[in-house]
């Protein structure tokens, strides 16, 4: 309390007489903040600097809400204070909180319009020239990238969701929009009765003599005869429509083609980063299959992508595991079949806290070069809602990738994920992408699962009709379902229906994860009754969490979502509240392969009941 005091009252000879008493008190928190958050955001230099270099005071430490002592100097509006911890003690104003927010947004936040014009200037672009990660928000996971012109084709996993594996186009490597899929055709797919976290895994999208290829493993249930097998598919457009994909029976994760020079064709997948020959059309394996090299941290090596660049064969690697350690290392040689090396500056991507508490679970990424000769690289994240669950599932993000004299590279000079960088290239948009169910057929935002029924889902004239089938919602057979991402831990979204039912069925709107870990919002015929109900399955329980009975046929149904808690509207009147959603996470319960996303949508279940759908409108409440 004395030093805090003294600090407050800038009294810099208090100060010192405090911490010539108790050299530790200023490491001793008061109010839950150390003296030097204290001293920050009084705003006075002269302590500051006092402070820093004339006390054991910590300046790794970071706040509840995962804040530096910059925050506070930015607060306090003193530029000399600011520039002082900025250049001297060396906290970068792109750092972010737990929130992703930098101290640069922060400062424009607050109208601190010097600070904000020194930051410009100290980080070299102002805040409209700047992008934020995640690039691609909610579940897209495991990304691939590839140039073609100017162009840039990006594909994710899908897992059970059809059509099967987005394919997004951008012109700036930042803004994004879905044009297409890898499987459009439900016959193709091989999903029916697969359980949530199968199907596919990790695609690779590539370019070679004039066509697209995309490969990615099919994970198929366990205790099948053949649980893992590769994919391949391709097209003269990046659109599509892709060829019936084939399927090579190697055992394995997250495929990618590599194209040597001598026209060569590979196929790389895991363990470690292993190795066989495709032929000329990417359909056979015609080689056996070798290990290139295990990886440097020797944990869980796997999506492994091959880059030759300067006479060298560079292999970048996911490691560690898809959870908060993951990482991306790399390795070279001289010759496709040689030794590799690892690079001296290994992992070059994983998080790191001090630099990006926001932005979890960095790796498995894959490079490309801009048309000026500058490189980027794609890679999976994860960020975790109230520091325990990630919701949101994986998602994109996007840092230069940065090459040294000695021919390796490095990204955002080792500090984890960038929370705020530099655009890569003059700013494209997309129209912004419709909420709607689509026109006359389903819009790409949209997925059923495990295949798709037209006779169970339909659009026309921009209204959707969902008809019950046998199976619920927790069953890997169900099929009367459309999901979209959610893309931000905040968010509204609401729909109206018509619906008619049979005795038993059900239908109004859901939030999912899987079939172990959703709830239903509905509109229920119990005994010719019909009743609002809420049911949430959280793991092996199914739990009827709210009834009342009601009439009509026409429903609007509206969830209002913050955070964990999701207030449920039924015709414009609170009906009930869902304050821990936690479920809907990768962490939310052990059971199944747990590494997709939350998703809301629609569904009706039970033959002979059927809805019809007007509009889906969804309003993403995205701050950082």
């Amino acid at each position: 309390m004395k030093l805090t005091d003294a600090v407050l009252n800038k009294d810099i000879a208090g100060i010192k007489e405090a911490v010539t008493e108790n050299p530790q008190s200023v490491n001793t928190p008061h109010n839950g903040l150390l003296a030097s958050f204290y001293a920050a955001k009084g705003g006075s230099l002269e302590v500051n600097k006092f402070m820093v270099e004339h006390t054991l005071s910590k300046y790794n430490v970071l706040d509840d809400k995962k804040r530096s002592v910059l925050f506070y100097a930015v607060e306090s509006g003193d530029l000399d204070t600011v520039k002082y911890y900025v250049e001297r003690v060396g906290h970068s104003p792109l750092v972010c909180d737990a929130f992703g927010e930098t101290a640069y947004e922060y400062a424009a936040e607050l109208g601190k319009d010097d600070i904000v014009k020194y930051f410009e200037e100290y980080c070299g672009f102002s805040l409209n020239e700047s992008y934020k990660n995640p690039i691609r928000r909610g579940f897209f996971p495991d990304p691939s990238v590839v140039r073609v012109g100017d162009d840039y084709y990006m594909v994710n996993s899908s897992f059970i969701y059809f059509p099967c594996i987005p394919i997004s186009h951008s012109r700036d490597l930042v803004n994004w929009e879905i044009i297409g899929h890898a499987i459009t055709n439900p016959r193709w797919a091989e999903l029916k009765g697969l359980s949530g976290g199968r199907g596919y895994w990790a695609p690779d999208i590539s370019y070679y003599e004039g066509r697209f290829y995309i490969c990615a493993t099919y994970r198929n249930n366990d205790g099948e005869k053949i649980v893992r097998k590769q994919m391949v598919t391709s097209s003269e457009k990046p659109e599509g429509p892709y060829d019936e994909p084939v399927f090579i029976n190697v055992d394995g994760i997250d495929p990618s083609i590599f194209n040597d020079d001598d026209g060569r064709r590979y196929m790389v997948l895991n363990r470690g980063a292993s190795i066989f020959e495709l032929s000329k059309d990417g359909k056979k394996q015609i080689s056996e299959t070798s290990l290139l090299y295990y990886g440097d941290n020797k944990r869980a090596s796997e999506g492994p992508h091959i880059l030759k660049k300067d006479g060298y064969y560079y292999l970048f690697q996911a490691e560690g595991g898809t959870g908060e350690h993951h990482m991306i290392s790399l390795s070279r040689s001289r010759e496709l079949f040689g030794l590799y090396e690892p690079c001296p500056y290994n992992p070059i991507m994983t998080y790191k806290e001090l630099y990006n508490p926001a932005i979890r679970r960095c790796g498995h990424g894959k490079p490309v070069m801009t048309p000026d000769g500058r490189w980027y690289i794609v890679y999976l994240c994860g960020r975790l809602l109230d520091g325990k669950y990630t919701v949101l599932g994986r998602e994109t993000c996007l840092d230069e990738l940065v090459w040294t004299k000695d021919g390796w590279c490095y990204i955002n000079n080792g500090k984890g994920a960038s929370a705020l960088a530099k655009m890569p290239l003059s700013e494209h948009k997309f129209k912004a992408e419709e909420c709607s169910f689509g026109k006359d057929e389903i819009s790409p935002l949209w997925y059923t699962l495990r295949g798709r029924n037209s006779g169970l889902v339909s659009v026309s004239d921009g209204k959707l009709t969902v008809k019950g089938g046998k199976e619920g919602l927790d069953s890997a057979l169900c099929e009367s379902v459309l999901l979209r991402r959610q893309e931000s831990f905040d968010f509204d979204a609401e729909t109206s229906a018509k619906i008619s039912h049979s005795e038993g069925g059900s239908a109004g709107l859901s939030c999912y994860y899987d079939e172990n870990s959703f709830f239903t919002f509905g509109i229920a015929l119990r005994e010719g009754k019909k009743y609002a109900e809420v049911w949430e399955q959280i793991a092996d329980k199914k739990i009827l969490s709210f009834k009342e009975e009601v009439t009509g046929e026409d429903f609007d149904f509206k969830v209002v979502t913050r955070g964990l808690k999701r207030s449920l509207y039924l015709n414009e009147k609170e009906a009930y509240i869902i304050e821990d959603s936690s479920y809907l996470s990768d962490e939310g319960v052990e059971l199944g392969k747990r590494f997709t996303g939350a998703m809301v949508g629609v569904y009706a279940v039970g033959e002979g009941t059927k809805a019809l759908f007007t509009g889906f409108d969804m309003k993403n409440q995205i701050i950082y």
